[in-house]
């Protein structure tokens, strides 16, 4: 099954729920494609020798790898950590994530400045374009599982919004306009 995506409410309930519109507003994965945003599903019983992941990986040059356990027994400060990845931000180098296990929250602005969650589960892999703003929370299960995956050492630099100078957010802005018409062949 396809990674599920949709606008979001303008709810300030628990950052953890849906926050679906009602009734809710589905978002396709080409409407993603348009934004940068890449998906694939894999096998994630399979990682450690997954042909597919290893193609992508190379194909991309992503060298580094580590994990990241996002539970409330495994962080200290947890909350806080939530809190933090849901300030809407930037970063000036892709953003990819392999879920393994678990499930959480992407949430990332389309061209008209809207809320769009994507809800990523096990098998998913999403790559965010550098200068898309963004955020991540957990879902209502409080645990996931995700390999992080870079080109060369890692960059944990959050730029949080506004960024509208910022190098990485003017070649994405650029990167939109550019991108109209244009299939990607990811999912």
């Amino acid at each position: 099954m396809a990674i599920e995506a949709w606008f979001m409410d303008e709810s300030n309930e628990d950052q953890r729920l849906p926050h679906q519109r009602k009734p809710n507003e589905p978002v396709s994965l080409d409407h993603l494609a348009e934004l940068g945003v890449l998906y694939w599903l894999l096998n994630p019983k399979v990682y450690e020798n997954d042909v597919e992941l290893k193609k992508i990986r190379e194909a991309r040059g992503y060298n580094y790898m580590d994990m990241l356990d996002l539970r409330p027994e495994n962080v200290a400060n947890f909350e806080e950590k939530l809190r933090n990845f849901y300030t809407e931000h930037i970063h000036a180098d892709e953003e990819i994530r392999y879920c393994l296990e678990g499930s959480a929250y992407f949430d990332v602005r389309d061209k008209e400045d809207r809320w769009i969650r994507i809800w990523i589960k096990a098998g998913d892999l999403i790559i965010l374009p550098a200068g898309i703003y963004h955020r991540f929370t957990l879902d209502t299960s409080n645990y996931v599982r995700l390999m992080r995956l870079f080109v060369g050492e890692p960059v944990w630099t959050a730029h949080n919004r506004p960024q509208e100078d910022h190098p990485a957010r003017k070649e994405y802005v650029k990167s939109l306009t550019e991108r109209v018409g244009v299939p990607l062949a990811a999912h």
